[in-house]
């Protein structure tokens, strides 16, 4: 195999399993392109070549011998910088937290028994307390699809979404509290799931929200997307919020017809404020499911109109914050981005009655929706309301917040209401840049969207499409 270039998970297991390439190959492919390339893209936090390359060879004395682990042996992975792996430090992209653990993370143990390569540690949102995708410590990656003006990743996951996007790793882990996989899956041209909370063992990740967190893949594709989540997904005895469903094999039905399934627009909340491009391509997207014999209608959600109450819930993010990070922050608040310093802060002030009344009337939200969806299976919406922001113009603070809020608003109620959902690629602006929708399904529904997203993904060429990076390569030859 000559071009790896862009290549997904899938095309790179076979040529692995055939011989045809060697994980030591490819895992210096990206080591070579992450050396050559990090410092324009700012991917990376954290990377150790020496280490990727002893499981590499491990790897490929495995294959040499007839022993493979599965569809991930041999495949080098990004994972988001708090995701603990045993002798890299976990900073959370902060530059408070150095901590090198000397456990791995329940996902990390289960991607290497899975087979796959830890190439390092991705930049992120300052504790993943943010959508845009900035960070004034260690710098704010470059979105690869506009080599001339440097726009935003989308957050928190910013450093995963760019390592696949400009082919610095074939896929990353990141973590979604309020949409921080699917936003900059979106904003990057990829393919992010946000499993149910509960699906993916927190055991090993830096917590935000201990009652949201949950990890979940950035990939081109979203049969890549599916590999990893089943690698990752099921009960994990460090983490008891793992043991409320049994284990599911979404591959298994992962190509089945999805002709017949129901998939609704909701007409409240997620059209406010969307950029008619992405408006345009999201509803355009009916028509190929509706080819694929999908049925599709409109819904009225009567849940939706309660979206003061939803939002509201994103105060009690702030509550766990302070709880998490709250004593480190009285301790030297210098340390910490005044942003993020104050979202947190935020949590410090709000009162017993407050808190359990905003998570008893949220519970009782999530039980109507769970009724008004039960003979649905997947909502669709764009992802967020706009393409990825110019950083220069998110210099004013009053631009930024109400960036970030814009970006939240249609992942966030996911999380809070306790779905989960699928973001992927459904065309690009004049501009040439990534527009994405979402599958959002009933709790434990992963199973669907990533069926209807693989139909949808298989009857379109969005995902073929890859960042132009050919003048970025020119002048690093040069």
């Amino acid at each position: 195999m000559t071009d790896i270039a862009f290549t997904d998970l899938q095309t790179l297991a076979g040529a692995l399993l055939r011989g045809e390439l060697s994980p030591v190959e490819l895992t210096r492919y990206y080591l070579e392109r992450i050396e050559r390339y990090n410092g324009a893209f700012n991917a990376y936090l954290h990377v150790e070549p020496e280490r990727a390359l002893a499981a590499a060879r491990a790897a490929e004395q495995a294959l040499a011998a007839g022993d493979s682990a599965g569809p991930l042996h041999g495949i080098p992975i990004a994972l988001k910088d708090l995701i603990d792996v045993a002798g890299m430090p976990t900073t959370g992209g902060s530059i408070a937290y150095h901590d090198v653990p000397e456990r791995d993370s329940t996902v990390t143990r289960r991607l290497r028994q899975a087979g796959a390569i830890v190439l390092g540690k991705t930049h992120q949102v300052e504790l993943a307390f943010g959508g845009v995708g900035t960070n004034s410590h260690y710098g704010t990656p470059w979105n690869p699809w506009d080599t001339e003006t440097h726009r935003a990743p989308g957050g928190s996951s910013s450093g995963s979404a760019v390592s696949v996007a400009a082919d610095l790793a074939p896929a990353a882990i990141g973590t979604d509290t309020g949409g921080s996989v699917r936003i900059p899956a979106a904003l990057c041209g990829l393919v992010g799931l946000k499993p149910t909370f509960g699906r993916v063992s927190k055991a090993g990740l830096m917590p935000l929200d201990s009652g949201l967190d949950s990890a979940g893949p950035l990939a081109r594709t979203v049969a890549d997307a599916a590999v990893l989540y089943q690698a990752i997904a099921g009960p994990d005895t460090d983490d008891s919020s793992t043991h409320t469903q049994s284990p599911e094999d979404v591959l298994a039905r992962l190509y089945d017809d999805v002709a017949g399934m129901r998939v609704c627009i909701p007409r409240e909340y997620f059209w406010e404020d969307v950029d008619p491009e992405i408006e345009a391509a999201v509803r355009a997207s009916v028509q190929t499911f509706a080819d694929l014999g999908v049925h599709v209608d409109e819904i009225a959600i009567e849940e939706l109109d309660d979206v003061a109450e939803v939002r509201a819930r994103g105060r009690l993010v702030a509550v766990e914050a302070y709880l998490n990070f709250g004593a480190e922050i009285k301790a030297d608040p210098d340390a910490f981005d005044p942003v993020v310093l104050s979202r947190i802060m935020a949590g410090e002030s709000m009162q017993a009655f407050e808190y359990l009344n905003i998570k008893r009337n949220n519970q009782r939200l999530r039980e109507r929706l769970a009724g008004s969806i039960r003979h649905v299976d997947a909502l669709l919406t764009p992802t967020v309301p706009l393409v990825a922001p110019a950083v220069a113009d998110l210099e004013d603070a009053q631009c930024y917040a109400e960036t970030n809020m814009l970006l939240l608003r249609n992942t966030s109620v996911v999380n809070l209401l306790g779905l989960c959902a699928l973001s992927l690629p459904c065309g690009f602006t004049r501009n040439g840049l990534p527009i994405g929708l979402q599958l959002i399904a009933p709790a434990f529904g992963e199973q669907q969207v990533l069926r209807l997203g693989q139909a949808y993904e298989q009857a379109t060429e969005w995902h073929q499409h890859h960042p132009d990076l050919e003048a970025l390569e020119d002048d690093s030859a040069g």
